[in-house]
């Protein structure tokens, strides 16, 4: 029973240490698009593109979108608390 714990454990830190990104479903089409300009703001002001599409032959919004396709892009989604 330890020796499980210990393995599961154990993959948790390897995942971790890959920086595999696990971001949640993405609810609505309106949560997506909303995710996709933030992401489409980040590649135009310099950031790397996380696919391997190509950033120069398509737009920043084209490559966000493949992106949260991938489920390259790691997010969090807030309650509201009022």
């Amino acid at each position: 029973m330890a020796a499980e714990k210990k393995q599961e454990i154990n993959e948790e830190v390897e995942q971790e240490d890959e920086g595999v990104i696990d971001p949640p479903e993405i609810d609505s089409k309106y949560r997506m698009i909303i995710l996709a300009a933030q992401r489409s703001k980040q590649l135009q002001r310099g950031a790397n593109s996380r696919t391997d599409i190509d950033v120069r032959k398509n737009k920043p919004t084209r490559v966000a979108m493949k992106e949260l396709a991938e489920k390259k892009v790691n997010f969090e989604i807030l309650e509201n608390t009022k």
